[in-house]
């Protein structure tokens, strides 16, 4: 199996991933995460960074898995890459893209948006936090007291520029084999929000896991068996319309 590269979504870091990639490893499973450019504001980045660093960090075929809105940043890595270098795409709980489309559209088209009353937009306008005080039901509802508040105490900034840009798609990212978790419990993005962006799955490229939005940090050796498990099969991965 390739080595597995871990992509967090908005506010987080790859210090979000530390326990699943401990979960793989305990299964034989290699595992890294990284940094996406903007854990230290910088104005004018774009998803061309995004996938920029994630590319960086790949010397071999992996397999690349998005969080949240990290959906965005591995499917731009997917279009910029060189044939061959990322074997799939597994998206857990994050935004799939449709061609056009941006993180904050997409946001914005949810019948529910849980997450929207604990959203600090900064003065200038160019980031964003989570108000810890309201973040934490909807981010860590299911997470252990002490996780949840260390968790909290990590979560950063996300610079806006990225979320507001809208991803171009060709065919190249389509025939991708691709996999999505859908997270049961997610109160940050609605499980029928999940549902309905992957209506048109192919048969076998779309599971649940019985969590909420971090499920790298409630459920770790949960959610590293699935990442082997849709890893390891072939037809759990397919590629998608487009």
């Amino acid at each position: 199996m390739s080595d597995i590269l871990l992509v967090h979504g908005s506010g987080y870091g790859g210090w979000c991933w530390d326990a699943t990639i401990r979960a793989l490893a305990a299964h034989g499973a290699r595992a890294r995460a990284l940094d996406l450019p903007g854990r230290i504001f910088t104005p004018g980045l774009s998803l061309a960074d995004h996938a920029a660093a994630i590319l960086q960090e790949i010397r071999a075929p992996v397999t690349l898995v998005g969080h949240s809105a990290g959906g965005f940043s591995i499917a731009a890595a997917a279009e910029a890459a060189p044939p061959g270098l990322i074997e799939r795409l597994i998206f857990l709980c994050a935004y799939a893209p449709r061609d056009g489309a941006s993180v904050a559209s997409m946001r914005r088209a949810q019948a529910r948006q849980p997450l929207r009353p604990a959203i600090r937009l900064a003065p200038d306008r160019l980031s964003y936090s989570f108000d810890p005080d309201l973040a934490g039901e909807a981010l860590f509802h299911d997470c252990p007291p002490e996780v949840r508040a260390a968790a909290l105490a990590r979560m950063g900034a996300e610079p806006v520029g990225p979320q507001e840009e809208r991803i171009r798609l060709s065919a190249r990212y389509h025939a991708l084999p691709k996999h999505y978790i859908r997270c049961l419990e997610d109160r940050a993005i609605p499980p029928e929000t999940q549902e309905a962006m992957t209506a048109d799955w192919p048969e076998g490229s779309v599971s649940t896991l019985p969590a909420g939005h971090s499920p790298f940090l409630s459920c770790p050796e949960a959610l590293a068996k699935r990442l082997i498990s849709v890893a390891a099969n072939p037809l759990s991965c397919r590629p998608t319309p487009g």
